[in-house]
C-alpha cells in the first residue's frame, strides 16, 4: 500500500503528465536543486530621427547589452543573452532560492560548439563575447558540473522571431499618448503548433532613465511564477497581448518594446528539479515615443 506521501507524489506527476509533453521523473519532483536559463535573441534596432522624443535618446538598452549607445540615426547591431541561474531551492514554491556558486558551466548547440559560462556571482553564470549565435530550430543544452554531480537541462526546435505588424507602422515608431495602453495581435503560428510562449517587456531608453528597471514585463519574477509557467503556460500564448498604459508612464520620452518569441525546455538529468525552466527565442522589437 502506498504511503500518503508517494501518493501525494505520484498524483503531481500524473498532473504534470497531462501538462507537459515528456516524461515525468519522479526524482525530479524532489530534487534539491534548481536551474533556470535563458538564450534570448534581439534582431538589429533602426532608430530613425524623427523617432526620438524631445530630450533625447543616449542610453543603452538596460539588461540586455549592459549599455550600447543607442544615438539617433543608429543601428544597434542584433544581440544575444545567455544566462543561467543555478541554486537549491526553498522548502516552499513561493520562496527565493538560494545561488550556488563555483559550479563549471556550459552552452553546447547540439551538433555544433561547446561555450564557457562565467560566474557573476550569487549563483548567476552569463556567456560573454565568445561568438555565439542564436539559430532558430537549434536545440541547445546546458551543462552543470559542482560538487562532483552533473546536471543536464535542454530546449530542442528554438522558435524563429514572429514579425508584429502593429511594432513596425510606416513612421518607424509607435506613437502613443503617455499612459495609454498598448495592444498587438501575434501572428498565426503554423499549421499545427501552438504559439510560442510571448514574453514581454518595455524599458525605458532616454538620456534621464539611463539604466532602469523595465517599467512592464510579463517575465516570471519568482519561483512560482516558473513553475506556472512549466505547468500552465496558457498566459504567455495568447494571441492577442496588451501592455498597460502604465507602462508607459511618462510624455515625450522613448520606450523600446521586445517582444521574446520563446521555446520552454526543463531539466534533462533526474537531479534537477522539474520546474527548472530553460528559455529560449528571438525578439521583435517596436519603438515608442510618447506624447503628452
Amino acid at each position: 500500500m502506498k504511503t500518503p506521501s508517494n501518493l501525494v507524489r505520484l498524483t503531481l506527476c500524473l498532473a504534470l503528465l497531462l501538462l507537459i509533453p515528456a516524461a515525468c521523473d519522479l526524482n525530479q519532483l524532489t530534487a534539491s536543486e534548481v536551474a533556470v536559463a535563458t538564450v534570448l535573441s534581439t534582431p538589429p534596432i533602426e532608430l530613425r530621427g524623427e523617432a526620438v522624443a524631445g530630450q533625447g535618446l543616449d542610453a543603452g538598452l538596460p539588461a540586455l547589452d549592459g549599455g550600447l549607445p543607442f544615438d539617433a540615426g543608429v543601428t544597434i547591431p542584433k544581440q544575444t543573452l545567455v544566462t543561467l541561474y543555478f541554486g537549491n531551492k526553498g522548502p516552499g514554491l513561493d520562496q527565493a532560492p538560494t545561488g550556488i556558486t563555483g559550479a563549471s558551466v556550459t552552452l553546447q548547440e547540439v551538433g555544433g560548439p561547446t561555450f564557457t559560462l562565467e560566474e557573476v556571482g550569487d549563483g548567476t553564470y552569463a556567456l560573454g563575447d565568445a561568438g555565439f549565435a542564436y539559430k532558430s530550430g537549434a536545440t541547445y543544452d546546458f551543462s552543470i558540473a559542482h560538487n562532483n554531480a552533473t546536471y543536464l537541462a535542454e530546449v530542442a526546435n528554438v522558435p524563429q522571431e514572429e514579425r508584429v505588424p502593429q511594432f513596425h507602422p510606416a513612421a518607424g515608431y509607435v506613437e502613443l499618448t503617455a499612459g495609454q495602453p498598448f495592444a498587438f495581435t501575434r501572428p498565426e503560428p503554423p499549421a499545427g503548433q501552438n504559439s510560442p510562449l510571448g514574453f514581454v517587456s518595455v524599458f525605458p531608453v532616454d538620456s534621464s532613465s539611463g539604466k532602469g528597471d523595465p517599467t512592464y514585463t510579463n517575465l516570471p519574477q519568482t519561483p512560482l511564477q516558473f513553475l506556472k509557467l512549466v505547468v500552465a503556460p496558457g498566459d504567455w500564448t495568447k494571441q492577442q497581448m496588451e501592455i498597460p498604459g502604465t507602462a508607459f508612464p511618462l510624455p515625450d520620452k522613448n520606450y523600446v518594446i521586445i517582444l521574446q518569441s520563446a521555446k520552454l525546455g526543463g531539466p534533462k538529468s533526474s537531479n534537477l528539479f522539474t520546474g527548472s525552466a530553460i528559455i529560449a527565442g528571438a525578439a521583435d522589437v517596436a519603438i515608442v515615443k510618447t506624447r503628452p
